[in-house]
């Protein structure tokens, strides 16, 4: 893999249509949580610079590659991910999805390294642009 751009506290590398995503605090309370193949839940402190790090990813010929592979128009469509749901206890926003972690485990778990088909970015960028439009009014 490849590094394909970082942002922030984000590193995003890509081999063939998937996209890496690696967190800098690794082990630490903030680290992203990932529940392998059902989800992921970001520290709403950090949802704007992974928002970010999505776009730019987005930008790249290596996601129009994947997409234009996939031969599926409604590929990149945001019902693959659920509504964003903010937890006040913990401070994270959990959204169900096709996210996955190199092993599968029961519930979400700290996870510096998690996996997204290139595809699917478009959907997961257009819940958290909108619950950020959405939360930002409150």
């Amino acid at each position: 893999m490849s590094t394909i751009t970082t942002v922030a506290n984000w590193t995003i590398t890509a081999a063939g249509d998937t996209a890496s995503f690696t967190h800098a605090s690794a082990g630490a309370y903030w680290a992203p949580r990932v529940w392998s193949g059902r989800g992921l839940a970001i520290a709403e402190g950090d949802l704007a610079a992974f928002d970010k790090a999505l776009g730019e990813v987005m930008k790249l010929p290596v996601y129009w590659l994947a997409r234009a592979r996939r031969r599926d128009a409604n590929a990149g469509e945001p019902a693959v991910w659920s509504q964003p749901r903010y937890d006040p206890e913990d401070e994270f926003v959990y959204l169900s999805g096709p996210c996955r972690t190199g092993q599968p485990t029961a519930g979400y778990r700290p996870a510096s390294t998690f996996v997204i088909d290139l595809v699917h970015l478009r959907g997961l960028r257009i819940r958290i642009a909108a619950y950020r439009a959405t939360s930002s009014r409150r």
